[in-house]
């Protein structure tokens, strides 16, 4: 029987890392792409900048539907790949805005 529970324990802790990647990464797509409505920020984008943001948070959308049984770790690895393509464009406008890292959606804070 206590085998049986450590067994569900590691089963329940596996799904519980799946869905809390799976909410991780749709809220990450869902922020980076309201960034573009940010009063404080939408001015600073390119016109190619806001084709990046759309077409990749849609992609990882699509993605994450697409993927629904993928393990926490590969969804965070999404997540990671889709940084690679936000990132730069959030701290070129964070230099062009002067806004801190911590106060830009989709930003961590560097402190």
């Amino acid at each position: 029987m206590v085998d049986d529970a450590e067994k569900f324990r590691a089963e329940d802790e596996a799904v519980a890392n799946r869905i809390q990647a799976k909410n991780g990464l749709e809220n990450y797509c869902f922020t980076i792409k309201n960034t573009l409505y940010d009063e404080k920020l939408k001015g600073a984008f390119t016109n190619a900048d806001k084709k990046v943001i759309q077409e990749t948070s849609a992609e990882g959308l699509m993605w994450l539907e697409a993927n629904q049984e993928a393990d926490a770790e590969v969804i965070q690895g999404r997540q990671k790949m889709l940084e690679g393509k936000f990132n730069p464009i959030m701290m070129r406008v964070y230099q062009e805005t002067g806004a801190t890292p911590g106060s830009m959606p989709g930003m961590p804070d560097m402190n």
